[in-house]
């Protein structure tokens, strides 16, 4: 509030009213600066190193109790082992009292309850097997010759003799690979749980010399599978290799996952496990590789999730009317969202006439026309070019088709995490044998496989390179 020229010439009235107007300006600025100061004193703190330094820095004075909450999700518990299951002989458990507790009377058999404890046997002893070796020398050439065995490589003798088996190096590369523990922490665990002895550069370099022989083998296979499937959803996130940035790349089929680190996200990426001939329908976000000319013959779902997140950022920056053809659109998505959900309890027996409904629904309310706001006519341009191409409403059509990008980002959250603890990768061949073990262990995973130690050791020792169930 500026200060008239003549101030003498105001009123009393006038005077408290310019007094309190300052007063009030007064505490606004104070609450400004205060806040100010508090933000700059939390940017300081967060570039020293701290002991908790994902702490919010407030209570909740109300927080969430722990488990599982009332509704959410099916209720399960640890259901009692197969018989064949049962390793140990049966413990009876008599009772060994003869008379009541509370008033002494005489006790009779009534029932025999089942208790089950699944526990570890004692930390077991690593097998250390001697291997002799015959070496035999042409009298005529002078060539040696030695024996050959499954277990024991060709270049395995003197300083290299000692060797750890591929039964150990694949539990150690299922820690790493496929429970995202750190490749430093892996011989900690490993020697916890087992005895063996192994160090970090060895699983390193075991990790990339597999990559190039059955392993990699397999890798490829699996990449070239994915186009054989009538759905496959895909997403990328960011990665770093020799620390600089990169992207890795996930492919979900319905048994298959597929990954690959490239420099860059663009169509030429995709199209090495997507080709622009492909059959099927590629569930995807709005990223631009996607919709790019060469790959405009294949069919696509875009993901409902990202493009009702799109819709509720414009609508929380408008007002009255400027919100009402955000909201529209959400509530016409979100109908067709719960329609397919619906369809797929077993809620609604008929698909088509409701999907008819919603499709011309959504068809009008996406018409091609000018609209007064440029966020909403941004929206309209962009989402009724999609369904101009049939990309929104694909999973009407085909109920098998999901209607978000769920499976490629449930994919992707292994990866993100181990991000977070590995640095990435450190060169391009660590790069390969990241994609190739995370790619074959989570299609194991996927498939079923009881042990992924024991499929990895039977892979190992494939020489074609095929995934073989445990």
């Amino acid at each position: 509030m500026r200060l008239p020229e003549d101030i003498a010439s105001l009123s009393r009235e006038d005077l408290l009213a310019l007094v309190a107007e300052q007063q009030r300006q007064i505490a606004q600025l104070t609450a400004t600066i205060e806040g100010l100061r508090a933000e700059i004193a939390q940017l300081k703190r967060s570039t020293k190193r701290q002991a908790a330094p994902f702490a919010r820095g407030t209570r909740v004075s109300h927080p969430k109790p722990p488990g599982r909450k009332p509704g959410s999700g099916t209720f399960s518990f640890r259901q009692a082992p197969r018989p064949e299951e049962i390793t140990e002989p049966p413990v009876e458990v008599p009772v060994t009292v003869e008379t009541c507790p509370d008033c002494g009377g005489k006790l009779a058999g009534e029932r025999v309850d089942l208790a089950y404890v699944t526990d570890l046997p004692p930390t077991p002893k690593p097998r250390l097997t001697q291997y002799r070796v015959q070496v035999c020398r042409c009298l005529s050439c002078g060539k040696r010759v030695r024996g050959e065995h499954l277990e024991v490589a060709s270049d395995q003798y003197g300083a290299s003799g000692h060797r750890v088996g591929d039964r150990a190096m694949a539990a150690a590369h299922a820690l790493h690979y496929g429970a995202g523990i750190p490749v430093r922490k892996v011989p900690g665990v490993l020697e916890v749980l087992t005895g063996v002895k192994l160090t970090q550069g060895a699983i390193t370099q075991d990790g990339r010399r597999r990559a190039l022989g059955p392993m990699g083998r397999s890798y490829e296979r699996l990449r070239a599978s994915v186009c054989d499937r009538p759905v496959v959803h895909t997403d990328d996130t960011g990665w770093r290799v020799r620390g600089e940035p990169a992207f890795l790349m996930a492919f979900a089929t319905d048994e298959a996952t597929v990954y690959q680190v490239r420099p860059q996200h663009r169509n030429e990426e995709v199209r090495e496990v997507i080709p622009p001939d492909y059959q099927g329908v590629m569930v995807t976000d709005r990223g631009r590789s996607y919709d790019a000319q060469a790959l405009a013959q294949v069919r696509q779902q875009k993901c409902l999730a990202h493009i009702l997140r799109s819709i509720s950022e414009v609508v929380a920056t408008k007002k009255r009317r400027g919100r009402s053809f955000g909201n529209q659109l959400k509530r016409l998505l979100r109908e067709a969202l719960a329609l397919w959900q619906c369809y797929h309890a077993g809620a609604v027996a008929a698909l088509a006439p409701e999907a008819s409904r919603l499709k011309a629904a959504i068809t009008h309310h996406l018409r091609d026309r000018v609209l007064s706001d440029r966020d909403n006519q941004r929206l309209l341009d962009e989402i009724g070019w999609h369904h101009d191409r049939g990309n929104l409403l694909r999973f009407l059509e085909d109920p098998s088709i999901e209607p978000t990008n769920n499976r490629a980002e449930r994919a992707l959250r292994p990866a993100v995490i181990a991000r977070k603890v590995s640095q990435c990768s450190k060169n391009e061949a660590g790069a390969y044998a990241f994609s190739a073990f995370t790619s074959v262990i989570q299609t194991l995973q996927k498939g079923g496989t009881q042990s992924v130690v024991e499929a990895l050791r039977h892979l190992f020792q494939s020489p074609e390179g095929q995934i073989i169930p445990a």
